[in-house]
């Protein structure tokens, strides 16, 4: 019964996301809340236990990691964005000739690069999806493609970047070192990758891009200036700063602080683009101070408040913190209640009955934990001991349980319409409207919609699947210092 709350999330989410095609943050956050409270009722012993688990969950460090570094990524995406990245991207992909059907492959490519640079995915799809949705509808491409190709490039790089969080979690968990992981990990990724790239070749053909009023796309593309694509640096030092280790806080606030300059120094904003501050007249000090840039005495009471890149980036995802609080919450109820080891103390006793059924097992336990525990690094914390228990007890190689572990909660992170990838997708594409008069409401692609389009995740959980009843890549304890962790 602790699985009660998350279970009826689950289908609560089916129901309002898939039958009823309503993709609201709010909407799901009130059915968390109706789920905790529902299962409140089947509490056995003090109440007071059940509301204190809930805390436990939501003060969770892996909770507040994926929250700062949706925040983070927001505020940069914004001043990106209001700097004419996305112009320089259109004006660079009409010069270069990436049209419609090339620009979904394209962009699936660069995001792997960029995700696997900075080695957060929900960050990275926040960025993609501020700046290269919106480029990519204006030269045709298919919205639902494009939505696909940033959640796989996001895959690849969260699965296989060694400053991720999960390639972290899944080494440490499984008593291996990251460079060893990363190494034997590579031929599973690039399998998936390289049919995936195939995939969004071929569907890109076939697949149209949606029609922009009038001659709205040809004007559009006409005035594009190359000046924004100066942002390149700002992208590649975020880049940069997490390969050489720095922290991805720190990284993203360097690339913040060059997107600044370059904004301010080029003429792409004013300061007051970047915060501002509309003050009432009868504020103390807003008369003396009205010289400042950033401080505007406004007249209409709903005006006052406070705006600009900084403060528009990050209150984009407010919502979804909650929302990601909540789950956490559910899913700690889900653990502390028992549900969650019986689940994988039944598979452990009714399916891994040799070392291909083990394997089999692995996968797809941690698919459906990383189903139900949608934000996949506080997945992979909570399964990680099982599948080191199960692989154990065949003898196989700590690189071959975290790549296991791995490939499932970084393709699940980003498919299922409830998943924290996904969502962090969707709610940046929900500001889009706001930001270009030509973005309508109707080029919002659903979460239901781009499920079967997320080819990398699906690619990998099938190359699992395939590696587990073939043996492909499977190392033994034995194993352990093989030749190519050996050069490492």
């Amino acid at each position: 019964m602790s699985a009660l709350p998350i279970a009826f999330f689950i289908c609560w989410a089916i129901v309002q996301t898939a039958l009823w095609r309503i993709s609201d943050t709010g909407g799901l956050i009130v059915g968390l809340l109706i789920g905790l409270i529902v299962g409140m009722f089947f509490v056995r012993g003090s109440w007071k236990t059940y509301a204190n688990t809930i805390f436990e969950g939501m003060t969770q460090p892996v909770a507040v990691t994926a929250i700062v570094a949706w925040i983070w990524a927001g505020m940069f995406a914004e001043l990106l964005q209001d700097g004419g990245f996305v112009d320089g991207l259109v004006w660079f992909a009409d010069i270069a000739g990436i049209g419609a059907t090339l620009f979904p492959a394209a962009t699936f490519v660069l995001a792997a690069l960029f995700t696997t640079g900075i080695g957060t995915g929900y960050g990275a799809t926040i960025a993609f999806v501020t700046l290269f949705f919106p480029a990519g509808i204006l030269l045709g491409a298919n919205p639902i493609l494009l939505f696909g190709a940033i959640l796989s490039g996001a895959i690849f790089g969260d699965n296989l970047a060694p400053v991720s969080d999960t390639t972290i979690v899944s080494a440490v968990t499984q008593d291996s070192d990251i460079g060893g992981v990363v190494a034997s990990r590579f031929k599973y990724v690039i399998i998936a990758a390289i049919v995936a790239l195939a995939g969004y070749v071929v569907a890109g053909q076939f697949m149209g891009g949606l029609e922009i009023g009038g001659n709205a796309r040809q004007l559009l593309v006409a005035e594009s200036e190359p000046v924004g694509l100066i942002h390149l640096v700002s992208m590649g030092v975020v880049i940069g700063a997490a390969v050489a280790g720095r922290h991805i806080v720190e990284a993203i606030s360097w690339g913040i602080v060059f997107a600044i300059v370059f904004n301010l120094s080029l003429g792409l904003m004013d300061v007051d683009g970047i915060v501002s501050f509309n003050a009432p007249a009868d504020a103390p000090v807003a008369e003396p101070l009205e010289f400042l840039p950033i401080l505007t005495i406004v007249e209409d009471a709903d005006a006052v408040g406070v705006g600009g890149s900084l403060i528009n980036g990050a209150a984009g995802f407010f919502e979804l913190a909650i929302l990601v609080l909540l789950i956490i919450a559910a899913a700690q109820i889900m653990i502390r209640g028992g549900a969650f080891q019986a689940i994988l103390d039944w598979s452990i006793s009714h399916l891994a009955t040799n070392v291909r059924n083990a394997e089999l097992t692995m996968v797809g336990s941690a698919a459906l934990i990383n189903a139900v525990i949608t934000i996949n690094t506080a997945a992979e914390v909570a399964i990680g001991p099982y599948i080191s228990k199960i692989g154990e007890r065949f003898n196989l190689n700590g690189y071959r349980r975290a790549n296991i572990l791995d490939g499932q909660t970084a393709a699940m992170g980003y498919i299922f319409p409830w998943s924290g990838g996904v969502l962090a997708g969707y709610t940046a594409m929900q500001e889009l409207p706001g930001e270009y008069e030509w973005f309508e409401t109707g080029m919002l692609v659903t979460p239901i919609d781009v499920v079967p389009f997320v080819f990398q995740g699906w690619l990998l959980v099938a190359v699992f699947v395939v590696a587990a009843l073939t043996g492909f890549g499977r190392e033994y304890i034995i194993d352990r210092e093989s030749e190519e962790v050996a050069r490492l």
